[in-house]
């Protein structure tokens, strides 16, 4: 892996972006990257805001309304997007979704991790609350802080490095379309093809829990309007 593009798919939630955003710009890494915003959406307003952090911290944006009338979510579009321009360059990519901080080791930390681990289809960092503690989507790691190991539960896309050879291997041009988000299926497809996924719980990073999407915080406030939702429209298609 001779360099990653390191991705964030945003729609609004500003505030929890430029924080995504200053910290992966502010990371410390040998392996070269690149770091690309995709917009799906956004308002106006935060449409302008992100472009102006672009210009002012060095990372690039796309706004996916220049590739699609589709409504949000895109990340289908996204990843096929992203996974496309990293096997142009032999690079991995690395999803920090909105509502993730990263440390400055973070990046190179799993470049590293992926490195050590011939087998490796994703290196995860795990996620963990204001106060250190493992938290959600990585509860099943709770107890086996600072290690790393492999595991069949998905890894979740909060900060995930894909590597090279896994998306040599699978065709993201080949997922259902009708789906919202691929981390399942991707972690699935990533053990078929005969990788092996890692969770390093030693690379921490900080995770408010759909903070990018808060109406997904209905399923710990009100879960029946939750998963009323979920049938109605159609929403959060995993």
């Amino acid at each position: 892996m001779n360099s990653i593009h390191v991705i964030t798919p945003v729609k609004d939630s500003i505030d929890t972006t430029l924080r995504t955003v200053h910290s992966v710009m502010n990371s410390i890494h040998a392996t070269p990257f690149t770091y690309t915003v995709y917009n799906d959406f956004s308002t106006p307003e935060n449409t302008r805001i992100l472009h102006e952090a672009a210009q002012k911290e060095g990372f690039e944006v796309i706004d996916l309304a220049g590739l699609t009338d589709h409504p949000s979510p895109n990340y289908l579009l996204t990843l096929q997007t992203s996974r496309r321009r990293a096997l142009a360059e032999g690079a991995g990519l690395l999803i920090v979704e909105s509502d993730v901080t990263v440390r400055p080791d973070t990046i190179q930390g799993l470049a590293d991790g992926a490195k050590e681990h011939p087998d490796c289809g994703i290196a995860a960092a795990v996620t963990v609350d204001q106060y250190g503690h493992i938290n959600y989507p990585y509860l099943y790691a709770q107890g086996m802080e600072n290690q790393a190991f492999s595991t069949r539960k998905h890894c979740s896309f909060c900060c995930s490095l894909l590597t090279p050879a896994l998306l040599r291997a699978v065709d993201f041009d080949l997922l259902d379309s009708k789906k919202n988000w691929f981390d399942v299926t991707i972690s699935h497809r990533s053990l078929k093809a005969g990788f092996k996924n890692y969770l390093f719980a030693t690379l921490p990073v900080l995770h408010s829990p759909h903070g990018s999407r808060p109406w997904k915080q209905l399923k710990y406030t009100n879960p029946m309007k939750y998963y009323w939702l979920k049938l109605t429209k159609g929403l959060d298609k995993i």
